[in-house]
């Protein structure tokens, strides 16, 4: 099998949902040496990002989206240790994640974090539905270089203003650059909302942080 038909099986089990047939050709694609980045970016995120979009559009169901969020996770868990492996490189500064609270969308800020962590960043992910003083707090104890913050519906983006507010109250906002990502996201709110940088995917996630940070 060809490295372009493996990873298209590869999206098509995680928007199946068969996580065990996804770890299955993870491995297969890793042992024909197909580069990690591309098993994770071509394979396990383009089907959860199908899936996504169909749920989007009403045509697939909150079943389907979690069905293919674990598939990719368990495929993930298989490519992660030889992303890191292969990039070897010097920790390029600390990354503190989360979703912001009202909202328990976790795939999108997973597959961000992954691509931080395989690109040379110390990331810390705090999870989904995250209070804005939780996340202040913690960006207090650990200082991060880069927070970034997730957030996938309309009625959950304010959020994303009140945690850069609550870090210039708390005088912490000179000390890290804030990145906002999510599906209703814009470079204009982005603006708007006070932060530094907005990650349109993963990828351009990756290259934002770097860019932020001078560590290209």
């Amino acid at each position: 099998m060809g490295e372009k038909e493996i990873l298209e099986e590869i999206s098509q089990t995680v928007v199946e949902g068969d996580a065990e047939k996804t770890v299955d050709l993870v491995k297969k694609a890793l042992e024909q040496k197909i580069d990690p980045l591309k098993i994770l970016e071509e394979g396990l995120a383009k089907g959860v990002r199908y899936v996504g979009d169909a749920f989007g559009r009403r045509e697939m169901f909150l079943t389907d989206l979690a069905m293919a969020g674990e598939a990719m996770k368990a495929g993930t868990e298989v490519v992660t240790p030889h992303l890191l492996a292969g990039e070897a490189v010097a920790k390029k500064g600390k990354l503190l994640i989360a979703t912001v609270e009202g909202d328990i969308h976790d795939i999108g800020k997973s597959i961000v974090a992954t691509m931080l962590a395989a690109s040379g960043f110390e990331v810390v992910d705090l999870g989904i539905d995250i209070p804005s003083s939780v996340i202040v707090q913690k960006v207090g104890e650990i200082k991060p270089d880069i927070l970034g913050l997730s957030a996938l519906m309309t009625t959950t983006k304010p959020k994303q203003r009140e945690v850069v507010e609550e870090l210039k109250k708390a005088g912490l906002r000179d000390k890290v650059k804030v990145i906002l990502g999510g599906a209703p996201i814009t470079p204009e709110w982005t603006e708007e909302a006070g932060a530094d940088g907005y990650g349109r995917d993963a990828v351009h996630a990756v290259e934002v942080a770097k860019r932020l940070l001078g560590a290209e």
